[in-house]
C-alpha cells in the first residue's frame, strides 16, 4: 500500500526519518533506551529493518490501524476490569474449569497495559536497555497465586477455530513469541507466572442472516505454554547489533529490503555502487 503522511489538518512532507530523538539509539549510549516487544519482534524477522528504524532513524511506511480489534480490546477489557474490582471469576471461566480464576488486581494494571507510554518494563541485565511490553491482560490463579499471562485476539474466520491449529499456524508464530516475551518481563520483574498462557480469541461469525447492526462473535481460550529459555540470547544479540556500526544483513523473507532494493534500481538503473548484499556502514 502507499502510505501518504498526514495530520489532522491534511497531508504533510514525509521525510522518511524519525522526529523524536528519544527513539534514535546511538551505538554504545549510556543513557537508558527503551525497546518495546514489537521492536524485538522486528529484530526476529529482520535485523536490517530493525537496525534502519532504532540506529539510522528511519520511518518506515504505516499500516492502517485495526479500530475493530481495538474496540473488541477496548470492551474486553471493560468486562474483566468489573471482575477484576469485584474479584470473581469471569463468564468464560467456569466453562474452561477456571473457576479459581480471578482478574489479577494491582495498582499498576492500567500502566502495565499501556504499550504507548508505559507497559511492562524490565531492565536487560547490567545493561541500558530497558525491555518493555504492553499486555492485554493478566489473571491469577487464586489456588497458587501465579500470574496468568493473557493476550486478545480478534478475527474473522468461517467454521469453528480448532485450538490446536491455531497454534500451529506458521501465521501465529508471533503470537507466541508474544506470549514468551510477556512471560519473560513478568518474570524478571519477581512475579511467579503460571507455567500457561491464554489466547482470548474472537472469532466473527461469517454465517448469520445480516450484520442488523450486530457482528456476533464466537469466543475461545486457547492454552499455551510459554517459553523463556530462548529469550534472553536473543536480546544480547540484539544489543550487540545496536551497538554496532554495520548495518547488518536483510532477512531472505524480508519483503521491506526486497521492495527498497528494487525501488534503488528501478530509479537508478546506470547504479548506485552498492557493492554486494554484504553488511555495509553508513557511519
Amino acid at each position: 500500500m502507499i502510505d501518504l503522511k498526514r495530520n489532522k489538518k491534511g497531508f504533510v512532507k514525509a521525510t522518511g526519518c524519525r522526529v523524536k530523538a528519544s527513539s534514535i539509539y546511538s551505538p554504545n549510549q549510556q543513557e537508558d533506551f527503551k525497546i518495546s516487544r514489537g521492536k524485538f519482534s522486528d529484530f526476529l524477522s529482520c535485523p536490517r529493518c530493525f537496525y534502519l528504524n532504532r540506529v539510522k532513524g528511519l520511518e518506515p511506511p504505516g499500516t492502517p490501524g485495526w479500530t475493530l480489534n481495538e474496540t473488541t480490546d477496548r470492551l474486553l477489557k471493560k468486562e474483566f476490569d468489573e471482575c477484576r474490582h469485584r474479584q470473581i471469576p469471569h463468564r468464560l471461566f467456569a466453562p474452561n474449569s477456571l473457576s479459581h480464576v480471578v482478574p489479577f488486581d494491582h495498582p499498576q494494571m492500567d500502566k502495565w497495559r499501556d504499550s504507548l507510554r508505559h507497559g511492562l518494563m524490565l531492565r536487560h541485565k547490567d545493561t541500558n536497555i530497558i525491555l518493555t511490553g504492553g499486555v492485554d491482560d493478566i489473571w491469577q490463579d487464586t489456588r497458587t497465586n501465579q500470574l496468568i499471562v493473557v493476550d486478545y485476539k480478534s478475527q474473522a474466520k468461517s467454521g469453528l477455530v480448532d485450538k490446536r491449529d491455531y497454534l500451529d499456524d506458521p501465521y501465529h508464530q508471533g503470537y507466541k513469541t508474544q506470549m514468551d516475551f510477556y512471560a519473560y518481563l513478568l518474570s524478571g520483574m519477581g512475579f511467579e507466572v503460571h507455567p500457561t498462557a491464554y489466547f482470548l480469541v474472537c472469532n466473527a461469525k461469517r454465517d448469520d442472516d445480516g450484520f442488523h447492526k450486530t457482528m456476533n462473535f464466537d469466543e475461545y481460550l486457547i492454552p499455551y505454554n510459554w517459553d523463556i529459555s530462548w529469550i534472553g540470547e536473543e536480546v544480547d544479540e540484539m544489543v550487540a547489533l545496536i551497538n554496532q556500526h554495520q548495518i547488518p544483513k536483510p532477512h531472505e523473507s524480508c519483503k521491506n529490503c526486497a521492495y527498497s532494493d528494487q525501488y534503488a534500481r528501478a530509479v537508478h538503473p546506470d547504479g548506485i555502487d552498492r557493492g554486494d548484499d554484504s553488511q555495509g556502514s553508513l557511519f
